[in-house]
């Protein structure tokens, strides 16, 4: 991840356990899937997913958890643009089918390693060159790392991160003719983007393709929805042979956000359909419950043994359609009273045949 991401230096949940041993909660699930390549050499190309928790210590805040979840894809052993282009449709695919429309994708290269390098001196001289200007958060971030003062979203910064060198300039042929290919397959697939050479994503073993998914219904200040890049050192430095690798994560808990700011999930309907208002004590009350409720019709009761009066006013506020009455003389009759509650016409109707009736009621 790099020791100089925030992640490691500030995030990561690290500490002894009772049995001496020094552990950590993962941040991430990236390195762990490629320290399972490592371990199990599968046929390349190896194409994954994952989902489940992460751990990192931050502020808390709406959109930033110390405790949050990540669905992701990984692949190991391709390099070829065209499988950038795929994983970021893929991503595109999903957020598309869950209904969400304001959803901007942002691409850059970080190029190879030695593109970075000089990319992180470039930086640095410009930087160190204005350091007065600089915040004391971004002094510090300099001398660990150059480019993660491009993630400051401080306001005394933003005129030097406008005005620095841009990672465009200090790509190698290479990986510039691959950013371009890159792009070329995204709209071939008709994936709309824009470059933003300020986009360094928060992880050290990033290189060439990164991507990132902000959220434009979102209004916190954490927007981002989603991201990945292409990673291709990471298995040699894990201990593996020297293999390409791509892939994403998506925050599910801002994603959710999301969802919510742009109404894409209908809100549950806040009322039952059929309340069961049992005038003997409550004992057949469960019984009904539990017949309706198999039978797929949303039902509600009273507890307590609350008065028959007391009960229909908790069905009207429950705002049921229906009201099913039994009292004494219909649980020996095995009956029971179906009532509309709009307009409080009722009829008897038999105990087995409650749930025919129930439903003609509903739905005519």
């Amino acid at each position: 991840m790099g020791e100089t991401t925030e992640i490691v230096t500030k995030e990561m949940y690290d500490f002894e356990d009772k049995g001496g041993r020094r552990v950590a909660l993962r941040p991430e699930q990236t390195a762990s899937v490629c320290r399972a390549f490592v371990e199990h050499r599968p046929v390349t190309p190896w194409k994954v997913w994952y989902a489940g928790p992460n751990f990192r210590y931050e502020k808390p805040q709406q959109g930033r958890y110390r405790q949050f979840d990540q669905v992701g894809i990984e692949v190991l052993g391709v390099d070829d643009p065209q499988l950038d282009a795929e994983v970021i449709g893929l991503a595109v695919e999903f957020y598309r089918r869950l209904g969400l429309q304001g959803v901007q994708l942002s691409v850059n290269s970080l190029g190879d390693s030695g593109d970075r390098d000089r990319y992180a001196v470039a930086l640095r001289t410009h930087f160190s060159a204005n350091i007065d200007a600089l915040s004391a958060e971004s002094r510090a971030t300099l001398e660990r790392n150059p480019l993660r003062v491009l993630d400051s979203k401080r306001q005394e910064d933003a005129a030097l991160i406008a005005a620095a060198p841009k990672m465009a300039d200090h790509l190698s042929d290479e990986a510039a003719a691959h950013f371009v290919d890159v792009q070329s397959a995204l709209l071939s697939a008709g994936v709309g983007f824009i470059v933003d050479d300020r986009l360094v994503r928060g992880l050290d073993y990033y290189r060439r393709t990164t991507f990132e998914f902000v959220s434009t219904a979102l209004s916190a200040a954490h927007v981002a929805i989603g991201g990945g890049g292409r990673y291709d050192g990471l298995v040699a430095e894990l201990g593996g042979p020297d293999t390409p690798g791509i892939g994403f994560a998506l925050g599910l808990d801002r994603t959710l956000l999301a969802c919510d700011a742009e109404g894409v999930f209908a809100p549950p309907p806040g009322r039952v359909d059929v309340f069961v208002v049992d005038a003997t004590g409550g004992t057949h009350a469960g019984a009904v419950c539990a017949e309706l409720r198999a039978a797929g019709i949303g039902t509600d009761r009273a507890y307590d043994a609350r008065s028959m009066k007391a009960q229909m006013k908790s069905a009207d506020r429950a705002g049921a359609r229906l009201a099913i009455i039994i009292g004494e003389d219909e649980a020996a009759a095995k009956t029971a009273i179906i009532r509309t509650m709009e307009g409080g016409s009722q009829h008897i109707v038999q105990r087995d045949a409650l749930i025919a009736q129930v439903r003609q009621a509903l739905h005519g």
